[in-house]
Protein backbone atom coordinates (compact mmCIF):
# COMPACT_ATOMS: atom_id res chain seq x y z
CA UNK A 1 0.00 0.00 0.00
CA UNK A 2 1.07 3.52 -0.66
CA UNK A 3 -0.35 6.74 -0.81
CA UNK A 4 -0.94 9.64 -2.60
CA UNK A 5 -1.53 13.08 -3.10
CA UNK A 6 -4.70 13.20 -5.50
CA UNK A 7 -5.30 16.22 -8.09
CA UNK A 8 -8.32 15.22 -8.34
CA UNK A 9 -11.70 12.96 -7.39
CA UNK A 10 -14.82 13.09 -9.16
CA UNK A 11 -15.72 12.77 -12.32
CA UNK A 12 -18.36 15.14 -14.32
CA UNK A 13 -20.83 11.85 -13.90
CA UNK A 14 -20.36 11.62 -9.95
CA UNK A 15 -17.84 9.06 -9.89
CA UNK A 16 -14.96 8.33 -7.70
CA UNK A 17 -12.13 6.04 -7.05
CA UNK A 18 -10.72 6.48 -3.63
CA UNK A 19 -8.76 3.20 -3.88
CA UNK A 20 -6.58 2.14 -6.88
CA UNK A 21 -5.70 -1.36 -7.09
CA UNK A 22 -7.14 -4.42 -5.03
CA UNK A 23 -6.25 -7.02 -2.19
CA UNK A 24 -9.10 -9.11 -2.94
CA UNK A 25 -7.82 -11.45 -5.94
CA UNK A 26 -10.48 -12.13 -7.80
CA UNK A 27 -9.01 -14.01 -10.65
CA UNK A 28 -11.33 -12.83 -13.30
CA UNK A 29 -10.88 -8.97 -12.18
CA UNK A 30 -10.90 -6.79 -15.54
CA UNK A 31 -9.58 -4.01 -13.53
CA UNK A 32 -5.87 -5.58 -14.20
CA UNK A 33 -6.17 -5.03 -17.93
CA UNK A 34 -2.89 -3.16 -19.06
CA UNK A 35 -5.76 -0.49 -20.80
CA UNK A 36 -5.57 0.97 -17.43
CA UNK A 37 -2.17 2.05 -17.54
CA UNK A 38 -1.33 1.15 -13.57
CA UNK A 39 2.42 1.88 -13.25
CA UNK A 40 2.55 -0.41 -10.00
CA UNK A 41 1.40 -3.93 -9.37
CA UNK A 42 -2.22 -4.57 -8.80
CA UNK A 43 -2.15 -5.88 -5.35
CA UNK A 44 0.11 -2.37 -4.21
CA UNK A 45 -2.99 -0.35 -3.32
CA UNK A 46 -2.92 3.43 -4.15
CA UNK A 47 -4.41 5.22 -1.81
CA UNK A 48 -5.54 8.50 -2.42
CA UNK A 49 -5.53 10.21 1.08
CA UNK A 50 -6.31 13.50 0.63
CA UNK A 51 -9.81 11.94 -0.95
CA UNK A 52 -12.14 13.14 1.74
CA UNK A 53 -11.16 17.03 1.67
CA UNK A 54 -11.47 17.08 -2.31
CA UNK A 55 -14.94 15.28 -2.12
CA UNK A 56 -15.43 17.93 0.59
CA UNK A 57 -14.48 21.07 -1.58
CA UNK A 58 -16.62 19.93 -4.73
CA UNK A 59 -19.53 19.25 -2.26
CA UNK A 60 -19.45 22.62 -1.06
CA UNK A 61 -19.67 24.31 -4.98
CA UNK A 62 -22.12 22.17 -6.45
CA UNK A 63 -24.95 23.77 -6.72
CA UNK A 64 -27.62 20.89 -7.40
CA UNK A 65 -27.50 17.43 -5.37
CA UNK A 66 -26.51 14.45 -7.65
CA UNK A 67 -26.04 10.86 -6.97
CA UNK A 68 -21.87 10.03 -6.04
CA UNK A 69 -21.00 6.46 -6.97
CA UNK A 70 -17.76 4.50 -6.17
CA UNK A 71 -16.48 1.47 -6.64
CA UNK A 72 -16.28 0.99 -10.29
CA UNK A 73 -12.62 0.65 -10.56
CA UNK A 74 -11.74 -0.65 -6.78
CA UNK A 75 -13.86 -1.66 -4.40
CA UNK A 76 -14.12 0.83 -1.51
CA UNK A 77 -14.09 -1.91 1.09
CA UNK A 78 -11.17 -4.10 0.76
CA UNK A 79 -8.86 -4.53 4.17
CA UNK A 80 -7.39 -1.24 4.07
CA UNK A 81 -10.47 0.88 4.43
CA UNK A 82 -10.77 -0.95 8.34
CA UNK A 83 -8.01 1.34 9.40
CA UNK A 84 -8.15 4.46 6.74
CA UNK A 85 -11.80 4.71 6.62
CA UNK A 86 -12.00 6.51 3.32
CA UNK A 87 -15.03 5.65 1.94
CA UNK A 88 -16.65 6.18 5.96
CA UNK A 89 -15.57 9.55 5.89
CA UNK A 90 -16.71 10.00 1.81
CA UNK A 91 -19.91 9.03 2.76
CA UNK A 92 -20.50 11.10 6.24
CA UNK A 93 -19.50 14.34 4.26
CA UNK A 94 -22.32 13.12 1.18
CA UNK A 95 -24.61 12.73 4.56
CA UNK A 96 -24.18 16.07 5.90
CA UNK A 97 -24.23 17.66 2.53
CA UNK A 98 -27.52 15.96 1.63
CA UNK A 99 -26.58 14.47 -1.85
CA UNK A 100 -27.19 10.75 -2.95
CA UNK A 101 -25.13 7.88 -2.24
CA UNK A 102 -23.96 4.16 -4.80
CA UNK A 103 -21.71 1.73 -3.77
CA UNK A 104 -20.07 -1.30 -6.01
CA UNK A 105 -18.67 -3.85 -3.41
CA UNK A 106 -18.53 -7.66 -2.93
CA UNK A 107 -17.08 -7.21 0.64
CA UNK A 108 -19.29 -7.31 3.72
CA UNK A 109 -17.44 -4.77 5.36
CA UNK A 110 -19.96 -2.39 3.99
CA UNK A 111 -22.29 -3.40 7.10
CA UNK A 112 -20.13 -1.47 9.00
CA UNK A 113 -21.51 1.74 7.07
CA UNK A 114 -24.96 0.57 7.05
CA UNK A 115 -25.56 3.53 9.46
CA UNK A 116 -24.70 5.74 7.01
CA UNK A 117 -26.50 4.46 4.14
CA UNK A 118 -29.85 4.60 6.39
CA UNK A 119 -29.14 8.16 6.87
CA UNK A 120 -28.40 8.98 3.47
CA UNK A 121 -31.66 7.09 2.23
CA UNK A 122 -33.86 8.97 4.00
CA UNK A 123 -32.14 12.40 3.09
CA UNK A 124 -31.66 11.97 -0.30
CA UNK A 125 -31.02 7.90 -2.14
CA UNK A 126 -28.21 5.63 -1.27
CA UNK A 127 -28.12 2.25 -3.47
CA UNK A 128 -25.84 -1.04 -2.10
CA UNK A 129 -24.51 -2.51 -5.38
CA UNK A 130 -23.18 -5.66 -4.85
CA UNK A 131 -21.25 -8.30 -7.22
CA UNK A 132 -22.74 -11.65 -6.85
CA UNK A 133 -21.80 -13.94 -9.54
CA UNK A 134 -20.63 -17.48 -7.78
CA UNK A 135 -23.14 -18.90 -5.87
CA UNK A 136 -21.09 -22.33 -4.57
CA UNK A 137 -19.01 -21.06 -1.64
CA UNK A 138 -15.96 -23.86 -2.37
CA UNK A 139 -15.53 -22.11 -5.76
CA UNK A 140 -15.96 -18.59 -4.87
CA UNK A 141 -12.89 -19.06 -1.81
CA UNK A 142 -11.38 -20.19 -5.13
CA UNK A 143 -12.15 -17.65 -7.33
CA UNK A 144 -12.75 -14.80 -5.46
CA UNK A 145 -9.54 -15.68 -2.31
CA UNK A 146 -10.00 -13.02 0.00
CA UNK A 147 -13.12 -11.52 0.09
CA UNK A 148 -16.57 -12.96 1.88
CA UNK A 149 -18.01 -15.97 -0.15
CA UNK A 150 -20.91 -15.56 -2.09
CA UNK A 151 -23.89 -17.00 0.54
CA UNK A 152 -22.63 -13.92 2.87
CA UNK A 153 -23.33 -11.35 0.08
CA UNK A 154 -26.73 -12.65 0.13
CA UNK A 155 -26.89 -12.15 4.02
CA UNK A 156 -25.14 -8.28 3.20
CA UNK A 157 -28.38 -8.22 0.64
CA UNK A 158 -30.94 -9.41 3.35
CA UNK A 159 -29.51 -6.41 6.20
CA UNK A 160 -29.90 -4.00 3.75
CA UNK A 161 -33.26 -4.93 2.71
CA UNK A 162 -34.09 -5.07 6.16
CA UNK A 163 -33.41 -1.29 6.48
CA UNK A 164 -35.09 -0.73 3.48
CA UNK A 165 -32.22 0.58 1.53
CA UNK A 166 -32.55 0.15 -2.57
CA UNK A 167 -29.85 -2.63 -3.68
CA UNK A 168 -28.86 -3.63 -7.20
CA UNK A 169 -26.42 -7.12 -8.28
CA UNK A 170 -24.21 -6.93 -10.66
CA UNK A 171 -24.34 -10.16 -11.80
CA UNK A 172 -21.38 -11.01 -13.98
CA UNK A 173 -18.71 -12.27 -15.01
CA UNK A 174 -19.69 -15.62 -15.99
CA UNK A 175 -16.82 -17.87 -16.39
CA UNK A 176 -17.42 -20.60 -19.36
CA UNK A 177 -16.93 -23.97 -17.91
CA UNK A 178 -17.04 -23.05 -14.45
CA UNK A 179 -19.92 -20.87 -13.63
CA UNK A 180 -21.74 -21.18 -16.67
CA UNK A 181 -24.50 -23.43 -15.67
CA UNK A 182 -28.47 -23.29 -15.09
CA UNK A 183 -27.92 -24.18 -11.33
CA UNK A 184 -25.19 -21.26 -10.65
CA UNK A 185 -27.62 -18.40 -12.74
CA UNK A 186 -31.15 -20.23 -10.68
CA UNK A 187 -29.70 -19.78 -7.21
CA UNK A 188 -28.56 -16.41 -7.74
CA UNK A 189 -31.60 -15.51 -8.94
CA UNK A 190 -32.90 -16.96 -6.60
CA UNK A 191 -30.91 -14.60 -3.90
CA UNK A 192 -31.57 -11.71 -5.35
CA UNK A 193 -35.16 -12.02 -5.35
CA UNK A 194 -35.30 -13.17 -1.94
CA UNK A 195 -33.81 -10.08 -1.07
CA UNK A 196 -35.94 -7.85 -2.96
CA UNK A 197 -33.36 -6.41 -4.71
CA UNK A 198 -34.21 -3.83 -7.53
CA UNK A 199 -32.49 -4.33 -10.12
CA UNK A 200 -29.74 -6.95 -11.63
CA UNK A 201 -26.93 -5.98 -13.85
CA UNK A 202 -26.20 -9.00 -16.20
CA UNK A 203 -24.47 -8.13 -20.36
CA UNK A 204 -24.32 -12.02 -21.10
CA UNK A 205 -22.86 -15.20 -19.98
CA UNK A 206 -19.33 -14.91 -20.21
CA UNK A 207 -16.22 -12.34 -19.54
CA UNK A 208 -13.81 -10.18 -20.70
CA UNK A 209 -10.00 -11.33 -21.64
CA UNK A 210 -7.99 -8.39 -22.23
CA UNK A 211 -4.60 -8.16 -22.30
CA UNK A 212 -3.02 -8.37 -18.56
CA UNK A 213 -6.24 -9.78 -17.05
CA UNK A 214 -5.75 -13.07 -19.91
CA UNK A 215 -2.52 -13.88 -18.12
CA UNK A 216 -3.08 -13.88 -14.55
CA UNK A 217 -6.66 -15.39 -14.85
CA UNK A 218 -4.73 -18.62 -17.24
CA UNK A 219 -2.10 -18.52 -14.49
CA UNK A 220 -4.97 -19.01 -12.20
CA UNK A 221 -6.75 -21.38 -13.85
CA UNK A 222 -3.27 -23.49 -14.45
CA UNK A 223 -2.95 -23.69 -10.33
CA UNK A 224 -6.31 -24.97 -9.62
CA UNK A 225 -7.84 -26.38 -12.39
CA UNK A 226 -4.81 -27.85 -14.73
CA UNK A 227 -5.70 -28.15 -18.52
CA UNK A 228 -8.99 -25.31 -18.48
CA UNK A 229 -6.73 -22.60 -19.62
CA UNK A 230 -5.58 -24.87 -23.11
CA UNK A 231 -9.58 -24.88 -23.15
CA UNK A 232 -10.06 -21.36 -23.41
CA UNK A 233 -7.25 -20.48 -25.72
CA UNK A 234 -8.51 -23.25 -27.94
CA UNK A 235 -12.01 -21.88 -27.86
CA UNK A 236 -11.63 -18.07 -27.75
CA UNK A 237 -7.93 -17.31 -28.61
CA UNK A 238 -7.16 -14.07 -28.17
CA UNK A 239 -10.39 -12.72 -28.53
CA UNK A 240 -11.40 -9.52 -26.43
CA UNK A 241 -14.52 -11.43 -25.05
CA UNK A 242 -15.29 -15.03 -24.01
CA UNK A 243 -19.24 -15.75 -24.26
CA UNK A 244 -19.99 -19.06 -22.85
CA UNK A 245 -22.06 -20.78 -25.44
CA UNK A 246 -24.88 -21.00 -23.11
CA UNK A 247 -25.19 -17.54 -23.06
CA UNK A 248 -28.27 -17.24 -25.44
CA UNK A 249 -30.59 -19.80 -23.10
CA UNK A 250 -29.65 -18.82 -19.82
CA UNK A 251 -29.60 -14.96 -20.78
CA UNK A 252 -33.51 -15.91 -21.74
CA UNK A 253 -34.35 -17.33 -18.43
CA UNK A 254 -32.78 -14.38 -16.59
CA UNK A 255 -34.56 -11.94 -18.63
CA UNK A 256 -37.98 -13.87 -18.13
CA UNK A 257 -37.14 -14.90 -14.34
CA UNK A 258 -36.22 -11.03 -13.62
CA UNK A 259 -39.47 -9.83 -15.60
CA UNK A 260 -41.77 -11.74 -14.19
CA UNK A 261 -40.56 -10.53 -10.91
CA UNK A 262 -40.66 -7.25 -11.92
CA UNK A 263 -36.72 -6.51 -11.17
CA UNK A 264 -35.22 -4.75 -13.28
CA UNK A 265 -32.82 -6.53 -16.29
CA UNK A 266 -31.75 -3.65 -18.32
CA UNK A 267 -28.65 -2.53 -18.02
CA UNK A 268 -29.54 0.81 -18.91
CA UNK A 269 -32.86 1.06 -16.90
CA UNK A 270 -30.64 -0.08 -13.93
CA UNK A 271 -28.15 2.83 -14.51
CA UNK A 272 -31.14 5.13 -14.85
CA UNK A 273 -32.10 4.00 -11.74
CA UNK A 274 -28.89 4.35 -10.15
CA UNK A 275 -28.43 7.93 -11.28
CA UNK A 276 -31.82 9.46 -10.79
CA UNK A 277 -31.95 11.11 -7.56
CA UNK A 278 -35.27 11.87 -6.22
CA UNK A 279 -36.55 15.64 -5.48
CA UNK A 280 -36.44 16.82 -1.95
CA UNK A 281 -40.57 16.98 -1.73
CA UNK A 282 -40.91 13.53 -3.30
CA UNK A 283 -37.94 12.24 -0.48
CA UNK A 284 -39.67 14.02 1.96
CA UNK A 285 -42.87 12.80 1.50
CA UNK A 286 -41.65 8.83 1.66
CA UNK A 287 -41.40 9.60 5.37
Amino acid sequence: MHEVEAKSLLTRWGSMNLYRGCAHGCVYCDSRSRCYQFTHPFEDIEVKRNAPELLEAVLRSKRKRIMIGTGSMSDPYQPCEESLCLTRRSLELIDRYGFGASVITKSDRVLRDIDLFDSINRKAKSVLQMSLTVADDTLSRVLEPNVCPSSRRYEVLKAFQRRKIPTVVWMTPFLPFLTDTDENLERLLDWCFDAGVRGIICYNIGMTLREGDREYYYQALDRHFPGLSDRYRTVYGNAYEAVSENSGRLMASFHARCEARGVLHDPEQCFAYLRKLPEQNEQLSLF
